[in-house]
């Protein structure tokens, strides 16, 4: 059964070590931002972030010195332009140099549905044709025994603990999401450990159509963290606030700006 912690900063001060392979998983909805902020007030480092879609979170765990390796398909400031904090980081080796392992969309999606299956490697064909097998180190050929066809292996990702956020809990645990989700229920199972941040946590999770439920059994721990997702949206709670994203561009552009958000948002 999933443990109902007291606060955010209990919660990541159990669950995320130093050293850790951390994914925090949430498509352009429910991004559990409030928890990459206490990742990096509680200052741990050498992480390997995994993400499919690494946006202004990861540009500000990344900014904050947390990351050591980022494992990713995609990254960039949705409807914005560059994570500038991500670049200083691969061009010019600021706060520290950052590993980078390249993946399709779809390698990402498939290497966590394999973790969650309890598989060694996924295998797919999307990967024929470009040069990501000659960058990617976990892009491998592989032959299939019944048809001969060569076809593409990926390794499974198993983070030491996923975080996500989702709209309710109920006290025992349960977790329901709804709205657009990605690959959050497979980043949870994929987890040794796995944390969800809440809306709100209720006596009773009323039905909801299209709804996804994690039960208590697949997750360690539940916070409530009104507005976690924020400047991301939570389908039936808050919409997106298009004017961070906007405002953020000019902040990660600059170190000075960006060390001077640090200091007032996240540490103050």
């Amino acid at each position: 059964m999933a443990a109902i912690l007291p606060s955010l900063g209990d919660a990541v001060t159990g669950l995320v070590h130093d050293g850790d392979e951390v994914a925090l998983e949430g498509f352009t909805h429910l991004i559990p931002v409030s928890a990459g902020h206490e990742i990096i007030r509680q200052q741990r480092r050498d992480l390997t972030l995994v993400r499919m879609t690494p946006d202004i979170v990861y540009d500000q765990l990344i900014g904050a010195g947390c990351a050591r390796k980022l494992i990713f398909s995609w990254g960039g400031n949705p409807g914005v332009g560059s994570l500038h904090r991500f670049r200083d980081a691969v061009q010019h080796s600021w706060p520290a140099a950052l590993e980078l392992e390249e993946h399709s969309h779809a390698g990402m999606a498939n290497r966590y549905v394999a973790g969650a299956s309890g598989l060694p490697f996924a295998v797919l064909r999307g990967y024929t044709g470009t040069d990501l097998p000659s960058v990617t180190g976990t892009v491998k050929p592989i032959t299939c025994p019944f048809t001969g066809e060569r076809l593409t292996a990926v390794p499974a990702i198993n983070p030491d603990v996923t975080i996500i956020h989702a709209q309710r809990a109920d006290r025992s645990g349960n977790v329901q999401l709804w709205g657009l989700v990605g690959v959050q229920k497979e980043a949870v199972l994929a987890a040794r450990r796995s944390l969800v941040t809440v809306e709100e946590i209720v006596d009773e999770l009323e039905p909801v159509a299209g709804q996804l439920v994690l039960p208590s059994w697949a997750v360690t721990a539940v916070a409530e963290v009104p507005g976690g997702a924020h400047p991301s949206y939570a389908q039936g709670y808050s919409e997106r606030d298009n004017t961070y994203y906007q405002r953020w561009d000019a902040i990660g552009r600059d170190r000075a700006a960006f060390e001077s958000w640090l200091g007032e948002v996240v540490y103050g």
